[in-house]
């Protein structure tokens, strides 16, 4: 678990430097035809058992493949472009809140008023971590943080509709759909957009790089792994993803974070993790989830 975390930290090497030379969108497209042909032998049999799907299985795949997939990788990608390499992905951190509020309205699952003593104390570490300067905040040094927030809130969809798919769908097939209705999409918006999709041999093995490790390794490992581990060990191992983040943003882009920023990455991870143990040790959890279903838990 915590290796696939600290493999997803590691997306800073390869994305920023691409985010800084290409539009996002193309990025992001070349990123996915990588992943497609890495799934490729898992396609046929995904599609196959997705025409034989519900429609409300089919219509919770092609959101997490045009949004959770196409459309959250291009924001992420575009938050690098504005920002600095460690803010987009601490604030990723905030998916597992996002994720069950979201499962309250889709999964019916009940939040009590405890929940609130983590929502707000995450949204003001999220508030500090996203401005260097928490008290002086401009429309463009709110772009980063608003581009991150809205991938994380697009992953933590894809996490919550990725439960309802899984009744009929298995991890292969998702992973191969996800990837290549992704794809479809990202085609679709550069036709639309006019976006230029050449890229310089130079970034092929930035891009390689990209989509093996942070991309599908970091996935697989983090599922097979998942089935394994408790979800407050879960959440502990993940911290490797924001520290690797910001050993990156630090040692490879000179990032320097403010005493402020560095006060709000700490919030928003005793938040996350405190939230985590709160639900697997407390009598009187701060989400009550309908029997019929498992816990959410976010991830990409």
């Amino acid at each position: 678990m915590a290796l696939a975390a600290s493999l997803w930290g590691l997306s800073a090497l390869w994305r920023s430097p691409l985010a800084k030379d290409y539009p996002s969108l193309t990025v992001v497209f070349w990123e996915h035809l990588i992943l497609v042909v890495l799934v490729s032998p898992w396609l046929v049999p995904a599609w196959r058992r997705f025409g034989q799907a519900s429609l409300r299985t089919r219509l919770a795949v092609l959101v997490i493949g045009a949004g959770s997939s196409a459309l959250a990788t291009t924001l992420f990608t575009m938050a690098f472009r504005v920002g600095d390499a460690i803010t987009p992905q601490v604030l990723q951190k905030l998916q597992p809140l996002i994720a069950i509020a979201l499962a309250a309205v889709l999964l019916g699952e009940r939040l009590r008023a405890k929940f609130l003593l983590f929502v707000i104390p995450a949204l003001i570490g999220a508030w500090l971590l996203a401005f260097a300067d928490p008290l002086g905040v401009s429309v463009a040094s709110a772009q980063a943080a608003l581009l991150a927030l809205g991938a994380a809130a697009l992953w933590a969809a894809g996490t919550v509709l990725g439960r309802l798919a899984s009744a009929e769908l298995g991890f292969r097939d998702l992973t191969a759909l996800r990837f290549s209705v992704g794809l479809v999409t990202l085609a679709a918006i550069a036709a639309l957009t006019s976006t230029p999709l050449g890229m310089r041999w130079s970034a092929a093995p930035s891009l390689l790089l990209l989509a093996l490790f942070p991309g599908l390794l970091a996935l697989v490992l983090y599922y097979l792994a998942l089935g394994h581990t408790p979800a407050s060990r879960a959440t502990l191992a993940e911290l490797a993803f924001p520290l690797t983040a910001a050993l990156i943003g630090i040692t490879v882009f000179a990032t320097r974070p403010t005493g402020t920023q560095w006060l709000g990455i700490t919030i928003v991870l005793a938040t996350v993790v405190a939230l985590a143990l709160h639900e697997q040790r407390a009598k009187r959890p701060a989400v009550v989830v309908p029997r019929e279903t498992e816990p959410a838990r976010a991830t990409r």
